[in-house]
């Protein structure tokens, strides 16, 4: 039934088949290139598409069909790990702040309130300038972590402060069921299908910033993002050259990975309204 309803929702279908392909480019195809995407001058340089280079090559040497792959593969990685811990430490936080209240609330709401409430993206700015593209994305992964979990947590914190007063919660406390059991089993299945829609939203948010602080060469220039190609392309003057085969791709890649990740992160969040709504 569950199966059904999904294959019921274009937005669900539409964004699953083009975050698929994503997947498979970014983390299958690597697997399969002839040589090293990120090393240099692997192969001439500055050719146009052919049969033999699908989307021609870098200034650097690099293979752009076979580099693309592995910076998909990176910024999907870079993503999901914001994603997955965000989503993670927001729904606990928010249950436990939403079903203990008291002091515990109100220490973690002002975390939560706090955290929003500072400007993330100067602080990101100076941390990474501060590091000369030095940083790991696995830092960068944390800092974003760290700006990022606030937000599910809020909700969930006001979803579970409606549903503490009600009847079944009532009925499992007297039940003699554990505070851990109470939140698990009876109150994150309502949670289930928005924390997917979270995740799927933090994802996009984490590549945007990351994209954007490479962009402007404060992220790892060490490892290929879909940022830092574009980083690269623009400081060897490829719109200049127009080397449109060079910019092109990762540009036109960002563009349908957040078209895929909004279609279904929206197709879940509609899904989850209407289940609430019963």
């Amino acid at each position: 039934m569950v199966m059904l309803r999904t294959l019921n929702s274009p937005r669900i279908v539409g964004g699953f088949l083009i975050l698929l392909t994503f997947i498979v480019m970014g983390a299958v195809l690597p697997w399969f290139a002839p040589a090293d995407p990120r090393a240099w001058q692997s192969y001439p340089r500055n050719l146009q598409p052919s049969v033999q280079h699908l989307m021609g090559t870098t200034n650097l040497g690099q293979d752009i069909f076979w580099l693309l792959s592995w910076a998909i593969g990176n910024s999907l990685l870079l993503g999901a790990i914001v994603a997955f811990f965000s989503t993670l430490i927001g729904v606990i936080a928010g249950l436990i702040a939403g079903f203990k209240g008291g002091f515990v609330d109100r220490v973690l709401s002002f975390l939560m309130d706090a955290t929003i409430a500072i400007p993330s993206l100067p602080i990101l700015i100076l941390m990474a300038s501060i590091l000369k593209g030095k940083a790991t994305l696995f830092s960068i992964s944390l800092i974003l972590i760290a700006f990022n979990w606030p937000f599910p947590g809020r909700q969930v914190r006001s979803v579970a402060l409606s549903m503490r007063n009600r009847e079944f919660v009532y009925l499992a406390w007297f039940s003699g069921e554990s505070f851990k059991n109470i939140l698990l089993s009876q109150i994150f299945p309502y949670l289930r299908t928005w924390s997917t829609a979270n995740f799927i939203n933090t994802v996009l948010v984490g590549i945007a910033v990351e994209s954007s602080l490479a962009v402007i060469g404060l992220s790892s220039a060490d490892e290929a993002t879909l940022g830092t190609m574009i980083y690269w392309a623009i400081k060897y003057q490829a719109i200049l050259s127009e080397r449109w085969w060079w910019i092109g791709p990762p540009v036109v890649a960002i563009i349908l990975l957040f078209v895929g990740l909004f279609l279904l992160a929206s197709g879940l969040e509609r899904r989850s309204q209407k289940a609430r709504g019963r």
